[in-house]
């Protein structure tokens, strides 16, 4: 088991920083890529084909903004779970413990209600910085929840 951690200060975010990095980077060379595509392409590509090239250069960007947009936030009111497609906002009664087994993508949230829901803000794949991460949300969960203490 691990040792306890004293929860951080109020409003704390926690974001990946290795996805955001890759997702905007990519991001970015998708739009300038399908731009520069656009002027070197041969004339007998008109106008119509360099504006499809450069909106699915932007198309492309916006489905890396999503997964660059990943973060758990944690403020006086309970935590923000903003996934790739959905944003889950819960009180902290509402939320019992967050667990990451070894191997998973990203942690889950255990609700009061029965259900889970992963937290992708948080990588797995950086290990220590997911293991303080967690470590922080599971001391702020037992101090501002309602979650029985752990034995």
């Amino acid at each position: 088991m691990m040792a306890e951690v004293p929860p951080p200060p109020l409003p704390v975010i926690w974001r990946p920083r290795q996805a955001r990095v890759i997702a905007y980077a990519m991001a970015a060379v998708m739009v300038v890529g399908s731009v520069i595509l656009a002027v070197i392409l041969p004339e007998q590509f008109h106008l119509p084909d360099r504006i499809g090239m450069v909106l699915f250069g932007c198309a492309v960007a916006a489905v890396l903004h999503l997964l660059g947009r990943l973060r758990v936030e944690a403020d006086e009111r309970g935590i923000k779970v903003v996934n790739a497609l959905r944003t889950h906002r819960f009180e902290w009664a509402q939320v019992l413990d967050v667990n990451l087994v070894e191997g998973d993508p990203w942690p889950k949230l255990d609700l009061a209600d029965g259900h889970s829901v992963g937290a992708m803000g948080i990588q797995g794949a950086e290990k220590a910085r997911s293991r303080k991460a967690v470590s922080e949300l599971r001391a702020l969960i037992h101090a501002h929840g309602e979650a029985p203490d752990r034995d």
